[in-house]
C-alpha cells in the first residue's frame, strides 16, 4: 500500500498543473450546485411549510429524486444539454435538491407556533417573524440538509467526468480506463479528503447553530 501511495504521490507531482486545474474545477462544479440549490430550495421549503395542503405533494416530487441513481441523473440531461460544465452543474444541482428542501420545509415547519404567535402579538410584520424568529430557528435542520447534499454533490461530482465535467473524477476515469491505480487515488483521495473535512465544518456549524437542539433532520 505504501508503494501505491507512493507512485501515486510521484503522479501527482509530475501532473501538478493538471490536478489544481481540475480541483478547482470539482470544487466550482459542487459549490455552484450546491449555492443554486439554496437559491431554490429556501423559498420554496418556506412557500411549502405555508401551504400545508400541496407541500406533501412537492416534498414527494423532490423527494423522489433521491431514488434516481447519480449517474442516471447525469446522463438524463445529455439529450438536452449536450456534455460538459453546464450538464453536470444541473444534474448536482438536482442532487442537491432533496436533502436542501426537506430540511427547510421541517425546520420551518418545526418552530413552535407559541413562539410565532408571540412574535405576532408584539407586532413583528410577516416578513419580520420569518427573518427573525423562523430561520434562525430552522437553522439548525438547513445546515443539516446543507451537509447532507455536500458531501453527496463532492462525491458525485466524480462522475461528472464521464460527460465532460471536468473534476477530480477525471483522474479517477483514466486510472480506471488503463488499470492505474495510482492514477484513481490521485482522484479518489482528494475527494475524499474534500468531502469529510466538508462534513466537520458543517458538523462543527450545525453544533454551534443548534445551543438547545441535539436532534438532527436527515
Amino acid at each position: 500500500m505504501r508503494e501505491l501511495l507512493s507512485a501515486a504521490y510521484t503522479y501527482y507531482l509530475a501532473n501538478q498543473e493538471r490536478f489544481t486545474t481540475e480541483l478547482g474545477r470539482h470544487v466550482a462544479l459542487s459549490g455552484s450546485a450546491l449555492a443554486i440549490s439554496l437559491s431554490i430550495c429556501i423559498p420554496l421549503g418556506i412557500w411549502a411549510a405555508r401551504h400545508a395542503t400541496i407541500a406533501q405533494y412537492v416534498i414527494n416530487a423532490v423527494g423522489a429524486l433521491r431514488l434516481i441513481p447519480s449517474l442516471a441523473i447525469l446522463f438524463l440531461v445529455l439529450p438536452y444539454l449536450g456534455t460538459g460544465f453546464s450538464s453536470a452543474l444541473i444534474a448536482l444541482t438536482v442532487l442537491a435538491l432533496p436533502p436542501v428542501l426537506i430540511n427547510v420545509y421541517v425546520g420551518i415547519l418545526g418552530v413552535e407556533p407559541a413562539v410565532v404567535e408571540a412574535a405576532q402579538a408584539m407586532g413583528m410584520t410577516t416578513r419580520q417573524q420569518l427573518l427573525q424568529i423562523e430561520l434562525p430557528l430552522a437553522l439548525p435542520a438547513i445546515i443539516a440538509g446543507v451537509r447532507i447534499a455536500t458531501v453527496e454533490v463532492i462525491s458525485s461530482a466524480t462522475l461528472a467526468a464521464f460527460i465532460g465535467g471536468g473534476g477530480l473524477g477525471i483522474f479517477i476515469t483514466r486510472g480506471f480506463a488503463i488499470f492505474e491505480p495510482r492514477i484513481m487515488l490521485v482522484g479518489a483521495i482528494p475527494v475524499a479528503v474534500l468531502a469529510l473535512i466538508s462534513e466537520l465544518i458543517l458538523g462543527l456549524v450545525e453544533r454551534w447553530a443548534s445551543p438547545h437542539r441535539s436532534g438532527r433532520v436527515s
